[in-house]
């Protein structure tokens, strides 16, 4: 699947009314929920004016070859931009707390990739989104166009907190406990308020999850919120992925959601007392669990959460209309959220059905799931997107933590409309594979991650094995577990490999991984296996369990050895 759009495809709509809604009583407009940009509070805005200019001036400097590549990135990265492989071109990235983009910003993304010929566009694991190989002009001035639309890119990069994660279905999703979306929007705004007033040893990230496919990961991040079916949360932290990774450590059960930024604060004052300032290799938040302990992190951690309580004043007041209960949906169980960015599970008792539909809560709307190869979104795509979201009220996006998107907030006839825009998504769980931005645009990156992938897919499709033989699996180009690798059924890190040729591209094998909530495990290394051979690996695996009638998860589960015998003929 190359994600190509054809012109026809994603042609701009033409200017038209309004449409009404039908249903059943008549014609009537069908009531959604607001979706309004957030406005960044007044001293952050000042902060980010004055720190624009010097970001301007850094950036100037370093196209005229006055500041070296590092230089650069230790600058640029706290304004959510990196100098791409080579130094010629920039990437930004945008901070969308739980992977939202309302109208106003997708009309901002839209008109930006018009001005700027901008033609590569990458959805991040973190819910980000990046634009691709920019000119010096461009990437500041998409900084600053940015903030007067609602994204402030201060903190995307560096060591800083980054994005707020929240689940991509919030607020929507059918049998969710509550809507964390709105305490995952508070704390991104209070977390904006350390940068540049506390030095941090390095990123944090802090997310929240409403369902137990906990995709983005709560359990192992550096602070994560789970919601309970009473209303509350259960808090982890200290947890992570990439060298070393690590399991997250419970710090609290059942808080109220008002409390939540006393134990951000709580977070942040253990990571400055007990971070690594001297080894950056181990200055992220996981690396306290061997410095202290988990008992004497524990410790640590309760120590500054009860000073919080004692000397801050940070309870959240969000009212039942910034966070609508699911009051219809008391005694449903809780919809699949797509787990593994699969084919959307539709109800079958709703009279819209589709495989990448899923019913909101909210009586005849729907979400239209929607992913592109490798999570290089089409241009195209997204200004199409902008003319249809003229007409749709209350309709907005949320990417996932799988590189896809929901379109949330859709009548049935508008849904309808974005499955046909959308109709080159890709369709089996195999071709819904995570893959980060890769070595040819990454400065750090040792592999080209989106070149495997794709050859991957090319020589798959050829084997037409049903859905589910292959499962999804992620790419990182290095360590940095960019595509959340450590935590797949089978997933691959670049590396490289010694040969009798001498070394040769390779990348390390890992099997078993699952971020369901209560199964969290890491995948085992398996070993290094060639680039030039993991497409002929997964066809010899899909081949196997094809012959069985089986798919992946179950065929491993019951033939381990014949798994072990297959990947270690690559390996």
């Amino acid at each position: 699947m190359d994600g190509n759009h054809t012109p026809e495809q994603h042609k701009p709509l033409p200017h038209k009314p309004k449409p009404e809604q039908k249903t059943q009583a008549g014609t009537q407009k069908t009531h959604k929920p607001e979706q309004k940009t957030p406005v960044p509070g007044e001293a952050n805005i000042q902060k980010f004016l004055a720190d624009l200019a010097r970001f301007r001036e850094m950036t100037r400097k370093f196209y005229l070859k006055e500041l070296s590549v590092p230089e650069y990135k230790h600058i640029s990265g706290g304004f959510g931009s990196y100098a791409q492989r080579g130094g010629t071109a920039s990437m930004l990235r945008l901070r969308l707390t739980g992977g939202e983009i309302t109208k106003e910003m997708l009309n901002f993304i839209a008109e930006s990739i018009d001005k700027y010929e901008i033609d590569l566009i990458h959805l991040t694991t973190c819910q980000s989104l990046q634009f691709h190989d920019l000119k010096e002009d461009q990437v500041a001035k998409l900084v600053e166009e940015a903030f007067d639309h609602g994204s402030i890119t201060r903190g995307g990069g560096g060591d800083y907190p980054r994005n707020v994660m929240a689940s991509p279905l919030s607020g929507v999703r059918k049998g969710e406990p509550f809507d964390v979306l709105p305490y995952a929007k508070a704390a991104a705004d209070y977390l904006l308020g350390f940068i540049d007033t506390v030095t941090l040893p390095r990123k944090l990230k802090v997310c929240f999850s409403n369902s137990p496919e906990n995709q983005v990961h709560a359990t192992f991040r550096d602070l994560g919120f789970i919601a309970c079916s009473d209303r509350t949360f259960d808090v982890y932290s200290a947890g992570g992925l990439g060298r070393n990774p690590r399991m997250g450590v419970k710090v609290a059960s059942h808080i109220p959601p008002e409390k939540t930024l006393y134990y951000i604060k709580a977070m942040i004052d253990t990571f400055l007392a007990h971070g690594n300032y001297e080894n950056r290799g181990r200055a992220r938040t996981r690396f306290m669990q061997e410095d202290l302990g988990v008992d004497g992190y524990l410790q640590a951690y309760q120590e500054n959460l009860q000073k919080a309580f004692e000397t801050e004043s940070l309870d959240l007041a969000i009212s039942e209309s910034q966070n609508a209960q699911a009051e219809n949906t008391q005694d449903q169980s809780a919809q699949p959220e797509n787990t593994q960015d699969q084919s959307a599970q539709p109800e079958a008792d709703h009279p819209f059905s589709h495989p990448r539909v899923i019913a909101q809560k909210q009586p005849g709307l729907y979400a239209v799931f929607y992913k592109p190869a490798g999570g290089n979104i089409p241009v195209p795509l997204l200004r199409t997107l902008s003319d249809a979201f003229e007409y749709m009220e209350g309709a907005a996006i949320r990417i996932t933590p799988n590189q896809s998107m929901y379109i949330i907030n859709c009548t049935e006839e508008e849904a309808k409309l974005i499955l046909n825009l959308t109709n080159d998504s890709v369709k089996t769980r195999f071709e819904m594979s995570v893959a980060c931005i890769g070595a040819a645009i990454c400065q750090v990156g040792a592999r080209d991650s989106q070149a495997l992938l794709s050859a991957c897919l090319k020589k798959v499709q050829k084997e037409n094995f049903a859905d589910g033989v292959l499962p999804l699996i992620r790419i990182s180009g290095c360590p940095s577990s960019c595509s959340a690798h450590q935590a797949g059924a089978l997933s691959f890190r670049g590396g490289v490999r010694q040969t009798p040729e001498g070394p040769k591209p390779a990348f390390a094998v890992f099997a078993g991984g699952c971020d369901t909530l209560g199964e969290e495990s890491f995948g085992e290394d398996l070993g290094v296996m060639l680039e030039e051979e993991i497409p002929s690996f997964l066809v010899e695996l899909g081949r196997a369990i094809a012959s069985d009638r089986s798919t992946y998860e179950e065929w491993v589960t019951k033939n381990p050895e014949k798994f072990k015998e297959i990947y270690k003929k690559y390996i």
